[in-house]
C-alpha cells in the first residue's frame, strides 16, 4: 500500500504581526508602504471589526479595520517603525506572533518577497 506524503513543514522565523487602523484608507496605506519596503510579503485588509478595550481609564468601543501582515522576525523593528510612523493612533496595536510551522512553498515565497 503507498505510503502517504503530507506538505514539508518547517520551523520559521516568520511572523503575523497584527495591527488596526481607524479607516480604510490608513491600512491600505500602510500596506501598501510595507509591501514597497519589502518588509511584509503579504499584507490582508479585513472588513471593519468592533474594538472593545480600556484607554485612559475608560472603556472605548470602535469600528476598526484589522491588518495581518506577513513579514519575519528580522524584520520587525523596521516593520514596527514604519507602521508607528504612519499611523494616526497614539498608541498603535503593532503585536508579532510567531509562525512555528508552514508550508515550506509558502515560505519559500515568503523568502523571496521579503528583505534578505
Amino acid at each position: 500500500m503507498p505510503q502517504e506524503t503530507s506538505p514539508k513543514v518547517l520551523t520559521t522565523d516568520k511572523i503575523v504581526v497584527l495591527a488596526t487602523c481607524s479607516t480604510q484608507d490608513e491600512a491600505h496605506r500602510i500596506a501598501r508602504r510595507l509591501l514597497d519596503l519589502r518588509l511584509a510579503a503579504c499584507v490582508q485588509i479585513s472588513t471593519p471589526v468592533r474594538s472593545l478595550y480600556r484607554w485612559q481609564g475608560d472603556i472605548e468601543e470602535s469600528a476598526e479595520v484589522q491588518l495581518f501582515i506577513k513579514s519575519a522576525l528580522p524584520l520587525f523593528g523596521r516593520l514596527r517603525d514604519e507602521i508607528a510612523g504612519l499611523h494616526s493612533y497614539t498608541t498603535p496595536e503593532i503585536l508579532a506572533l510567531a509562525v512555528a510551522e508552514g508550508d515550506s512553498a509558502y515560505l519559500a515565497w515568503m523568502d523571496r518577497e521579503l528583505l534578505p
